[in-house]
């Protein structure tokens, strides 16, 4: 606690304060008097230091009561009115609380006005044990001052030696700054290479799936070409069968109706059929033909040979056309 007061007072003397430094005389040459106007000079200072303290935080206990009561307000115009009864009854215990208290905070005031004058009687004695403490650093520290002063006089750059150190610390915060600077840009680059790593990586993978995906919809392409050149051949190839079919077809419907013609002109026997009927055409040929070879037998003697051999009969489902009493074979 002692070595932060110290602290504290250094740093209040100079940095906020901005006095000069006082030379330290001697005890033998200083007069009692002297020394104890010196002293109370400090005394005022540090009692110029510490309402400027109290005058600082009496200010921003203003300020923060003066938020509290705009946030209190905006809080009061956005709730509803169950919100606002709430709020009031709270604000209604709030104040009775802050009204008790006061009172009782005023009855403890009074009735412990001796002890608070013992405590600041105990609070002046360690002031000046502290001050005596000070003192006595200030004069271990006085080889410290000389070194600066010498400093400053070799420098011939600044005024007085606080402002020579407030120089050095605004030196050592700005490398301070610089040096985190670049750490954090060595770290953001660090990241960035890994970034772009990762990336890389990551297009390299999308770029060998993507290739394998295009090589097996090749292949599938030159597979569904191939299949489709199959097909097209095998359909070329059952075209040309087909047509070969059907010319062989009309060839033979062609025949048997020459021939249905022929046998019907020559034997006379009535085509009452349709043209589109070749089966039965065949029927009506086949007939002709066997009634033909049975008339060849009748009239070949019988000493020329056996009998040529009989056309198979017809196989059609179709009745004969011509069928009736067939004329006796002199006449045909």
């Amino acid at each position: 606690m002692a070595f932060d007061l110290e602290e504290y007072l250094r740093t209040a003397f100079r940095d906020k304060l901005r006095l000069q430094t006082v030379p330290v005389w001697d005890g033998a040459v200083l007069l009692p008097s002297t020394h104890l106007l010196l002293k109370r000079r400090e005394v005022a200072e540090v009692e110029r230091v510490l309402q400027s303290q109290r005058e600082e935080f009496r200010q921003r206990m203003e300020r923060l009561e003066q938020r509290q009561q705009q946030l209190g307000q905006r809080k009061d115009q956005l709730r509803d009115v169950v919100l606002k009864f709430n709020v009031f009854l709270k604000a209604s215990a709030a104040r009775q609380e802050r009204a008790l208290r006061r009172v009782e905070e005023e009855r403890a005031r009074a009735a412990g006005q001796g002890a608070e004058a013992a405590h600041l009687c105990q609070e002046l004695t360690g002031l000046l044990q502290r001050r005596e403490h000070l003192a006595r650093r200030l004069r271990s520290l006085r080889g410290f001052g000389d070194y600066l002063q010498g400093v400053l006089a070799r420098t011939e750059q600044f005024q007085d030696v606080p402002a020579m150190l407030a120089h050095f610390g605004v030196l050592a915060g700005a490398r301070a700054a610089l040096a985190q600077q670049a750490e954090a840009g060595q770290e953001r680059l660090a990241q960035g290479w890994a970034r772009l790593r990762r990336y890389q990586e990551e297009a390299s993978s999308e770029l060998l799936r993507t290739n394998n995906e295009l090589t097996q919809l090749r292949a599938r392409l030159e597979a569904a070409r191939h299949e489709v050149l199959q097909g097209e051949s095998c359909w070329a190839h059952v075209q040309s069968t087909a047509t070969q079919k059907t010319l062989l077809l009309g060839q033979i419907k062609l025949a048997v109706l020459n021939l249905f013609q022929l046998a019907t002109a020559r034997l006379k026997v009535p085509t009452d059929m349709a043209l589109e009927d070749t089966e039965a055409q065949l029927d009506t040929v086949l007939l002709c033909m066997q009634d033909l070879t049975a008339i060849c037998a009748e009239l070949r003697p019988r000493q020329m040979g056996p009998c040529p051999p009989r056309l198979p009969a017809a196989t059609s489902m179709h009745p004969r056309r011509h069928g009736g009493a067939r004329a006796p074979p002199s006449q045909e």
